[in-house]
């Protein structure tokens, strides 16, 4: 996994800044109820999203575990953020509205004790929004994709089936979905590469440095090199806290 504290500095330049972010944060706040006066952000990074979490009514917190991810948060979103293991949020029990976790449960072979913790925090009656699926919105039949298929975990962390069925064991249920696009996160075959030769896949494909070494070679020998791929779209779901 990336060094998160090493990224703060260029994370919203390489992610899709400022657009990826305003896509996010309206298809999330679509699936939070109008009631909900209250919103944790879980994984919250740079907080380019969590200051986009903007409605009459609603009070934004963010968490993250990496120390130079939340400094950056800081200058956006002020003092509501805390330093947080997202295993182990430092809320009370029941003691909010909505909680979302956006391109974080890819990342974590622990994502059902995610799952679990955010369901904890949540009233009954509560909303926690995640994105699933990430690595699969990201294939949009290219020929980058073409090249990546081989070595695709084919058990995702993220997956929807296996988020869902670990809700249900904390009483989440579903309640809505969304889609969103990926502004500027289209892959090209350069950049790919590069990402591939720093281990940025390292929770989507089983590569070995063999492996690894020959689809960077195969990547930078495609055609249109600097010329990013669709777009990615991701999907969002939304469960609701029982009782």
């Amino acid at each position: 996994m990336l060094d998160y504290d090493v990224e703060a500095a260029r994370y919203d330049a390489t992610r899709g800044g400022v657009p990826r972010a305003q896509s996010a944060a309206r298809a999330i706040l679509a699936l939070v109820p109008e009631r909900a006066r209250t919103l944790l952000d879980v994984g919250c990074g740079t907080g380019l999203v969590t200051e986009r979490l903007v409605r009459p009514g609603l009070r934004v917190f963010g968490t993250d575990a990496a120390p130079g991810m939340l400094a950056v948060a800081a200058e956006r979103v002020g003092p509501a953020l805390v330093l947080g293991d997202c295993q182990k949020l430092p809320f009370a029990d029941g003691c909010l509205d909505a909680v979302c976790a956006v391109w974080l449960l890819h990342l974590l072979p622990d994502a059902p004790a995610v799952v679990a913790e955010c369901a904890r925090v949540l009233r009954p009656g509560g909303v926690f929004v995640t994105t699933v699926d990430k690595v699969a919105g990201h294939d949009v039949d290219s020929d980058v994709d073409a090249l990546l298929a081989p070595y695709r975990v084919r058990r995702a962390y993220d997956a929807a089936p296996r988020v869902m069925a670990v809700a249900s064991e904390h009483g989440l249920r579903r309640a809505g979905e969304a889609r969103f696009t990926g502004h500027g996160q289209g892959r090209s075959p350069a950049r790919t590469a590069s990402d591939v030769a720093r281990g940025h896949f390292a929770s989507a494909l089983a590569l070995d440095e063999e492996e690894s070494g020959t689809l960077v070679r195969r990547l930078e020998r495609l055609p249109d090199p600097d010329v990013p791929r669709a777009d990615p779209v991701y999907r969002l779901l939304a469960l609701r806290k029982e009782g």
